[in-house]
């Protein structure tokens, strides 16, 4: 029996080692964590015959070495062990390439980006399933690949997949029915450096700005790495509205679909989707007449930045064959994703709102630039490498006050300071910011308070999910008045690390 070893006991990782299993390989799953959780997890696997090693990270000795290695999309593509891996010829591919060589059969749409890529896969989800189009969200987002791998084939029973548990929390999230029809995947740029062969039958590029730097160390690297899933597509897709691809052009991207909310004039190639009086309008040729396709203001969710997903949405159904109709139906009830400018409740005339998901200085601009003013922002977590100055001129123009958490809060502190705003405070937790908002929102007049970190949650939380998911609960508690349920949340313990 062949042997293959998991790095990380996520959802990935245990997907991963349950479809090897299922495909007869012998499983090692190992994770550098301990916790009950995980220790329960252990339990679970053990009865499925996949051995589990907390605790512990993989280690290549002995002759009893594993043909293949799989590594969740958190693990680093060159810590030690897989570098002297792939030295060795252990092959070692990500979770997300596995799935691909498993669902290959099948015609996939993959979504990468800087910024809007969690926005545009929902949103192209909602419209292949309007469409009665059995398309699971998956990868970055939503299921697992591996998850979507796991319900085709081998005799088992096939699963059609609900994607409304991305954009409303703890709804249901499998009811059993036909085979898969597309796959809709967002793929970030840790799943894509890790993959060899995925190829999809359309590839979208949402944005492109200086993100995760401190691993992939290079802009020309991480471009690159991008780069690499949409020339391995059939058909492209491109937000012509970014300043990045639009200085690219058709000279890097000449059989691409473009868009752009400016206009037919601002196209960049004669073929795309744009904007125009209200209606999005498509041109597939350069000799065919231009056709209106959806409304632009039927779509709910606020914003430029939601206008161009619209349009890589649109243009990615229309490039798959969907009719007109099905897209109008989804688009009109699309409600927003869970995390991304997600409101959570109305307090006294001020809204709050859950931006969580946004993890860079660029997302959380934009978060501050889509909400009225002035708001009370709270922001903080883990820093990542990137310009700041756009982000702190937002904060100067549209935020009452900053409440900071995290282990950036020092840091933020500061920079604030050279560049002229005072108006923050350290909090350290999101326990201490919700009511400190609600206070400061009344007596700045601010009608927002808004969670937009600009920072990964790792110091604190295991992922941006579970951080939007306390700032939700911490705001429904105090904005329905429930002060003894509140007090009991203040004092139940808070996870204050996190290592992959």
């Amino acid at each position: 029996m062949p042997r293959a070893s998991v790095i990380g006991l996520g959802k990935s990782g245990v997907a991963a080692a349950r479809l090897l299993k299922r495909e007869g390989w012998e499983v090692e799953l190992s994770d550098g964590n301990t916790s009950e959780t995980l220790l329960l997890q252990q339990q679970e696997l053990a009865a499925e015959q996949i051995t589990v090693k907390l605790g512990q990270s993989l280690e290549l000795n002995g002759a009893n070495l594993p043909q293949l290695i799989v590594v969740s999309p958190g693990v680093p593509w060159d810590i030690p062990v897989l570098v002297e891996a792939r030295q060795l010829g252990i092959e070692t591919i990500g979770e997300m390439e596995l799935a691909w060589r498993n669902l290959r059969s099948l015609p996939w749409v993959g979504i990468t980006g800087t910024n809007g890529k969690t926005t545009t896969t929902a949103l192209i989800a909602a419209i292949f399933q309007a469409a009665e189009l059995n398309a699971p969200a998956c990868g970055n987002i939503g299921y697992a690949a591996c998850e979507v791998a796991l319900s085709q084939g081998a005799g088992g029973a096939e699963e059609k997949f609900d994607n409304s548990s991305l954009l409303t929390p703890n709804s249901s999230l499998l009811t059993p029915n036909s085979s898969i029809d597309w796959v809709i995947a967002e793929i970030s740029s840790y799943q894509i450096e890790s993959s060899v062969s995925l190829a999809p039958r359309i590839g979208v590029w949402t944005t492109f700005t200086p993100d995760h730097l401190s691993r992939h160390q290079t802009l020309e690297n991480y471009y690159n790495i991008k780069a690499k899933l949409l020339r391995q597509s059939e058909l492209q897709v491109f937000n012509g509205d970014d300043a990045y691809f639009s200085k690219l052009g058709l000279s890097a991207w000449p059989e691409a679909y473009w868009t752009s909310v400016k206009g037919k004039d601002f196209l960049i190639s004669e073929k795309g989707f744009y904007i125009e009086d209200d209606w999005v309008v498509e041109k597939l040729t350069a000799t065919s007449a231009p056709e209106p396709i959806v409304k632009v203001s039927t779509l709910r969710m606020v914003g430029e930045h939601n206008q161009q997903n619209l349009l890589m949405a649109v243009a990615t159904a229309r490039l798959a064959g969907i009719n007109c109709d099905a897209i109008a139906r989804a688009i009109v009830e699309f409600p927003g994703v869970a995390h991304r400018l997600e409101h959570i409740c109305t307090w006294e005339g001020i809204d709050f709102i859950n931006d969580s998901k946004a993890t860079n200085y660029d997302a959380a601009e934009v978060g501050l630039a889509s909400v009225n003013s002035p708001a009370i922002l709270i922001a903080g977590g883990e820093a990542k490498a990137g310009n700041d100055t756009a982000w702190l001129a937002k904060i100067h123009s549209q935020a009452a006050a900053v409440l900071l958490i995290g282990s950036a809060a020092p840091t933020f502190a500061k920079r604030l300071q050279e560049v002229g705003y005072h108006s923050y405070q350290i909090v350290e937790t999101m326990e201490r910011a919700v009511p400190k908002s609600a206070e400061l929102a009344k007596e700045y007049q601010a009608r927002v308070v808004l969670l937009s970190p600009a920072c990964a949650s790792f110091d604190q939380y295991p992922n941006f999910e579970v951080r939007g998911d306390r700032f939700r609960q911490l705001c429904l508690a105090w904005a329905e008045g429930e002060k003894l349920q509140y007090n009991s949340i203040l004092s139940s313990p808070v996870p204050n690390s996190f290592t992959v």
